[in-house]
């Protein structure tokens, strides 16, 4: 009598906690309202990057409707905590809020009343759903084993945000972390979560050539940059088809070409800015050593000086492999069977990386496709739209993935 009285209540415990983790889906369709709305106020009142102090202020004003604790971080950034009844693992929930200089070309009645400034890239979404599942998970939070941490970041555009809320402290003692991106590749309902890498690491490589000013007419009498320059430009291919295994990919595109006065001037000056996208950390030091190597070749054929300064952008973005079953299955919950949905690396880049050198972390990327709504455009585009169905999907799982994680 005892064991079936016994193993009723385990039955009963196992179903309470199956409803409480399959329910999540509902609990966002009821806010979901709330969730547009608080988007489309962001999108009516874009800021760029390190400047967004009137979204700051908006979030602050509904955390403190929630009663969650917060501080801030860097400019604009903030970190808030909320703290389970349960003890138990941390997790950090991120999302970035800066938008483009971008003109918005869209028709919505809600469109930027900033001239020049767009929320182009879809970051007024991204905090919106972070802050819907902040709203789920306060309402949750008793049942919560752990301590939830949300992190509306500013400058993601810039490569800049992740570091400040590192640095004011944001990851210490987080056991995982979780990011989201939406993408016009996937339709509203789906989503893409693998194991791995998925975006590239980007770097901006600065390339000066020093020599000699003269006369044109007497170019042996100087030391011309520009003619060697070009051949620096033209034999940087030859360092990704000869230097990098053909497996491993990686992209070096010259964006500026700056060198001369006038025509009849011998450059004493060339500048050559280069951008490197990749995802292997090996690849990117066989790289940069390439780079500096036939830069100095070339130099030293010429009888020129040349300087080669390396900026790191980003980090590439790889997903821990037990998060991303999590993740799936989480998403599963959400979305239903089959909704998970393959697609190449993306060789765009993201700061999130960077949290993910303090802890593991999954990043997935959210459809919002629907070509009836004229979502159908990738990012910094000035007629970037989204279906804003897709808003509840992505602040269920936030959600869903944060107490999936929390209850493993």
């Amino acid at each position: 009598m005892f064991a079936q009285r016994h193993l009723s209540k385990y039955y009963l415990h196992r179903l309470n906690k199956r409803c409480f983790m399959t329910d999540i889906l509902n609990k966002a369709k009821s806010i979901e309202e709330y969730i547009i709305n608080f988007r489309r106020d962001l999108h009516e009142h874009p800021e760029l990057s390190g400047q967004e102090f009137k979204t700051q202020e908006k979030i602050i004003k509904e955390l403190d409707k929630l009663a969650i604790p917060y501080k801030k971080a860097g400019n604009t950034s903030i970190i808030a905590t909320l703290k389970g009844g349960k003890n138990g693992k941390t997790i950090a929930l991120r999302a970035d809020f800066d938008a483009l200089p971008v003109k918005e070309e869209t028709d919505v009645e809600f469109k930027s009343k900033t001239l020049g400034i767009m929320h182009a890239c879809g970051h007024d979404a991204h905090a919106a759903m972070l802050l819907g599942a902040a709203k789920i998970l306060s309402e949750m939070k008793n049942e919560i084993p752990g301590e939830v941490r949300f992190f509306f970041q500013e400058g993601e555009e810039t490569f800049s945000g992740a570091k400040k809320i590192i640095e004011a402290g944001g990851m210490d003692g987080v056991d995982a972390c979780f990011g989201m991106h939406g993408m016009p590749e996937l339709e509203t309902g789906y989503v893409n979560i693998e194991a791995g890498y998925r975006m590239a690491g980007c770097d901006t490589i600065y390339v000066k050539f020093e020599g000699v000013s003269g006369h044109g007419s007497v170019p042996h009498k100087a030391k011309d940059t520009i003619h060697p320059a070009c051949i620096f430009v033209t034999d940087l291919q030859g360092i990704v088809t000869k230097n990098i295994d053909a497996q491993d990919p990686i992209v070096l595109s010259v964006g500026k070409f700056v060198g001369g006065t006038k025509a009849n001037i011998v450059a004493k000056y060339t500048e050559v800015d280069i951008s490197m996208r990749y995802f292997n950390l090996t690849v990117r030091e066989i790289a940069h050593e390439a780079i500096k190597r036939h830069a100095k070749a070339i130099a030293d054929a010429y009888e020129l000086k040349v300087d080669v300064r390396i900026e790191e952008s980003a980090l590439s973005l790889c997903n821990d492999e037990q998060l991303a079953v999590i993740a799936d299955k989480s998403s599963t919950k959400v979305l239903g069977e089959g909704k998970n949905i393959n697609l190449p690396r993306y060789m765009g880049s993201e700061d999130m990386p960077y949290y993910f050198q303090h802890a593991k972390g999954v990043y997935a990327f959210m459809g919002y496709r629907n070509e009836e709504k004229e979502s159908i455009y990738f990012p910094h585009h000035e007629k970037f739209k989204i279906d804003e169905d897709y808003l509840k999907y992505g602040t269920a799982l936030h959600a869903q993935f944060t107490l999936d994680f929390l209850n493993n």
